[in-house]
């Protein structure tokens, strides 16, 4: 059943809403690790001053709702004030710099722990294992009696831990026998095959496609491979300019999206997981859109990272002097900066955000 426009919208504002908040969070929890009080933190935007609902006091933190729903914020004590005591700008370096990074570091935390959900519903591939996909007629893999389901354990006794590892073994023994060591069901076999030297366009020199089998686990078991996908995520965005710059990537490919076109995207997930979720047989539900979610909450924490005025970022870089050459920027300076780089992030979303109700994203 297709969900209505109305709660598709709302699901979206809800996970937006949801990540901001727990951005915030990691930045609240950190200042109170460290002492420093946290005047009020915010659930959604305030319009003005007189438009917050004040809900509850805690640890003197003041808690509030405000009428625009996309984002969060904490007003620590202090904040651009060092003369403040006990406040965040007052605070050792070292302290200021945990309490930034508290909010990135809670966005990436989630994004782990969304994908271990995501691969406990799909399985996780085995890298260590390499399961052959097919085998191409007349290759030496088909004349070794190799088959798709075969499981390649070693190339002339040395072991295969990998598809990389397979590759490297083949490639050094080009035009000459090599013994084949493969599991078949429950049991080990052995053949012989003389891998070539120049294969037919689009084949390899055994002749097989490979793949790395899928292991079903619980997402408990899948945090290390969604640790290792999330870095894995983290670096190629960091690559992205560089590779752009080569015309590796089409730019149509690789624009920045704001809420708008993310909301774009989100339906187009959404609708791909009810798709697959109205076919026969049994689907892990809502992989798209968890995934997804999981992927805003790391672009979260990643692009506020950005060494950019008023982003954590922008502020981390303004402790880094007081760290190195112990010495600090006038408050008044790094405040000026931050309030121009906030005019000029608000000016990009505006050009963004046009920019994704004129063309708007069409996922392949």
């Amino acid at each position: 059943m297709t969900a209505s426009p109305f709660i598709t919208i709302l699901e979206f504002v809800l996970a937006l809403g949801v990540l901001a908040f727990l951005h915030e969070m990691g930045h609240f929890l950190l200042a109170r690790l460290f002492k420093i009080e946290v005047e009020e933190f915010g659930i959604g935007l305030p319009l003005t001053p007189q438009t917050r609902l004040r809900l509850f006091k805690l640890w003197g933190t003041e808690f509030s709702l405000n009428p625009i729903p996309f984002g969060a914020f904490v007003r620590p004590k202090g904040e651009n004030n060092p003369d403040i005591p006990g406040g965040l700008a007052a605070a050792k370096p070292a302290v200021r710099l945990a309490v930034l990074f508290g909010g990135s570091a809670m966005n990436l935390l989630v994004g782990v722990l969304l994908f271990s959900v995501v691969f406990a519903r799909t399985g996780i591939p085995d890298l260590k294992t390499v399961a052959i996909v097919d085998v191409n007629p007349g290759s030496p893999a088909a004349a070794a009696g190799l088959a798709p389901g075969d499981v390649i354990v070693a190339i002339n006794g040395e072991s295969v831990d990998g598809m990389s590892r397979l590759a490297s073994l083949v490639q050094l023994n080009l035009g000459e026998e090599v013994v084949i060591q493969y599991q078949r069901g429950g049991e080990l076999l052995t053949t012989r095959a003389v891998p070539r030297i120049k294969p037919p366009p689009n084949e390899g020199s055994l002749g097989i496609m490979m793949t790395n089998p899928i292991r079903q686990v619980n997402w408990l078991q899948a945090l290390p491979f969604a640790g290792y996908y999330c870095y894995e995520q983290a670096r190629q965005l960091f690559l992205l300019p560089g590779r752009l710059l080569r015309g590796q990537i089409d730019p149509a490919h690789a624009r920045v999206v704001g809420p708008v076109g993310m909301y774009g995207i989100y339906q187009q997930v959404r609708q791909q997981d009810e798709e697959v979720e109205s076919q026969p047989g049994e689907h892990a539900p809502a992989v798209s859109t968890l995934s997804f979610i999981a992927l805003i909450s790391l672009a979260l924490g990643l692009t506020n990272l950005l060494p950019l005025p008023a982003l954590d970022g922008g502020r981390i870089l303004f402790v880094l002097p007081e760290i190195i050459i112990r010495r600090r920027v006038p408050a008044q300076y790094e405040n000026f900066v931050h309030m121009i780089g906030f005019v000029a992030l608000i000016t990009l979303l505006v050009y963004i955000t046009a920019q994704d109700i004129i063309n708007p994203v069409v996922l392949p």
